[in-house]
């Protein structure tokens, strides 16, 4: 058994290769053993490009030991035509004897016909190792299956007083910084890795944010704005058509512009659950919510949100805006100099 936590432990660090690429399908890593040594490996790089097994299988020197050999996938293998073949029949077409599965997935498209069509071809199947961590890898696609909703990350920072802004309204449109440059370019890190970021209308006409990920190397994340009113302007940032951009808002606009998206809801509800149903239609598997107060408190009041990150900052305000009131275990994660990164997970 721990011989096969350490095979699926390396699938794991394999598969987190694909982050932030790989939507929206998982992230799959999967190693080939043959007498306790790793003679194939791979991961899984970009929708619509070979999996993980592929890779894994292609890379294997001498294909002869295929048909001695153990095969290692942190997610069970697809069993059904995409825009790639299945996996399954490509581990059952080599003679791979065993193989040995992290968690089942959850994908309705998948759930167990992978694993069921293996055992059925004869093939040893050992499912189950280190399952809590494999599901935990791929969080965001479990959450969007399971749910029918994107995994949500709350992000916001603060000074050491507790405020996420100064009171006093600022001449021009720009951020009033409360981070060091250290921790932004890990904002733009994340802005990578995950498929979403929303902002509320006050974040967008008061700081007029690209909300992009300029500071890393990446995707950018699909632009979301709440815009009741449509109190934003043309001339902002998040209406420059160079990222596909949602708008949120009472009435449905006329437009000319294909990377700009109107979706109407209600705004005499609550907003929070049908801007998720929204974004599950879109299929958005990951959302970072970046603000502002009012927008953030009320992803927390719904208890829509998974996990919130807090940069706490060495300044003071004095007095303004108060960050968001939110309950949980603090755990340090980072000191980026004189910045602390928190972060509380949601456990509904």
């Amino acid at each position: 058994m721990k011989k096969h936590q350490k095979y699926i432990s390396r699938c794991i660090e394999l598969a987190k290769n694909g982050l932030g690429t790989t939507y929206p399908n998982p992230m799959v890593g999967s190693v080939i053993v043959y007498n306790d040594r790793i003679i194939g490996e791979g991961w899984h790089k970009k929708a619509g490009e070979p999996h993980a097994e592929v890779h894994a299988i292609n890379s294997v020197k001498d294909k002869s030991l295929l048909k001695k050999a153990t095969i290692y996938v942190s997610l069970e293998p697809c069993s059904h035509f995409g825009k790639t073949p299945p996996c399954c029949d490509l581990i059952i077409a080599t003679g791979i004897p065993n193989v040995v599965i992290g968690t089942v997935d959850p994908n309705e498209k998948v759930a167990g016909r992978g694993i069921k069509k293996l055992i059925e071809a004869g093939k040893n199947v050992t499912i189950g190792i280190l399952e809590r961590e494999c599901n935990l890898l791929n969080k965001r696609f479990f959450t969007f299956h399971n749910k029918q909703r994107p995994y949500i990350i709350l992000k916001w920072a603060e000074t050491a007083d507790g405020f996420l802004a100064p009171t006093a309204a600022h001449s021009e449109r720009a951020p009033v910084w409360i981070t060091n440059v250290y921790s932004r370019q890990l904002v733009h890190k994340w802005r990578t890795e995950e498929q979403a970021i929303l902002v509320g209308t006050q974040t967008v006409v008061a700081d007029n944010p690209k909300l992009n990920a300029r500071d890393w190397s990446g995707n950018n994340p699909v632009r979301i704005v709440i815009d009741k009113n449509q109190r934003i302007t043309k001339e902002s940032y998040v209406f420059d058509n160079q990222i596909k951009t949602i708008v949120f808002s009472a009435k449905i606009l006329k437009h000319s512009l294909e990377n700009i998206i109107f979706e109407c809801i209600d705004f005499n509800k609550n907003i929070v659950p049908q801007i998720i149903t929204k974004l599950y239609e879109h299929q958005i598997q990951s959302v970072i919510i970046e603000g502002g107060l009012h927008t953030l408190q009320s992803f927390i009041e719904s208890n829509l949100w998974d996990e919130a990150r807090i940069f706490i900052g060495a300044n003071s305000f004095i007095e303004g805006i108060r960050a968001p009131t939110i309950t949980g275990k603090r755990t340090l994660i980072q000191q980026l100099k004189d910045d602390q990164l928190i972060q509380i997970n949601n456990h509904d």
